[in-house]
């Protein structure tokens, strides 16, 4: 099933609706959808390098605006539609051992990190946020700047390298964006053991 859906996803940067899908799976892929928006806002920026950064605007936003309707779904109805959601996708146990493990600020540097390195998935956080009772300025402006990043960072190198980075940006990107959302972590659990 989800090779279809990447497969899916995967053919909609061929179409003239190409924008509007990319703000969908962004927006979607924020609370309930299972593939990222990157595997979209690739295909459309290597076609249209000139568009990469208004592609990784519309990501952004429709990823933030996906992002609030997370916290809504957590803060508001996380028994009768964000529980449903997280089982359907097999998430449920994740999410229930990381509600019991963390604090507030421990899900601000989720924020972070799930936004950089969908470390963990960003619908589990979003949806923990509201669910926590993060505040919804903190969760709109850390939202902005964690998927921000990702964008951008993304719309530079495919307009600076081209089709030779994306091979590395689908192998590897992945990968150093978790190692630096590793590495904040270890950051935070240091200077919380070093202040306690």
């Amino acid at each position: 099933m989800l090779r279809r859906l990447y497969d899916w996803t995967m053919s909609l940067a061929a179409r003239k609706s190409a924008e509007k899908w990319l703000a969908v799976i962004a927006f979607i892929e924020s609370s309930v959808f299972l593939v990222p928006a990157d595997v979209l806002f690739l295909p459309m920026a290597l076609a249209k390098p000139e568009k990469a950064w208004r592609y990784a605007l519309i990501a952004t936003v429709a990823s933030v605006l996906g992002g609030i309707a997370g916290w809504f779904l957590g803060y508001y109805a996380y028994e009768t539609i964000a529980r449903p959601v997280l089982e359907f996708y097999g998430k449920l146990e994740a999410f229930d051992a990381l509600r019991a493990s963390v604090d507030y600020q421990t899900v601000v540097l989720l924020l972070i990190t799930s936004g950089l390195a969908h470390l963990p998935p960003i619908k589990i956080v979003t949806i923990l946020s509201g669910v926590a009772h993060i505040n919804i300025w903190l969760f709109i402006i850390s939202a902005i700047v964690a998927r921000g990043a990702r964008f951008m960072l993304l719309a530079w190198l495919l307009q600076r390298y081209g089709e030779p980075i994306r091979e590395f940006i689908e192998k590897r990107l992945g990968l150093l964006a978790a190692l630096g959302a590793g590495v904040l972590i270890l950051l935070y659990i240091a200077y919380r053991y070093i202040a306690h």
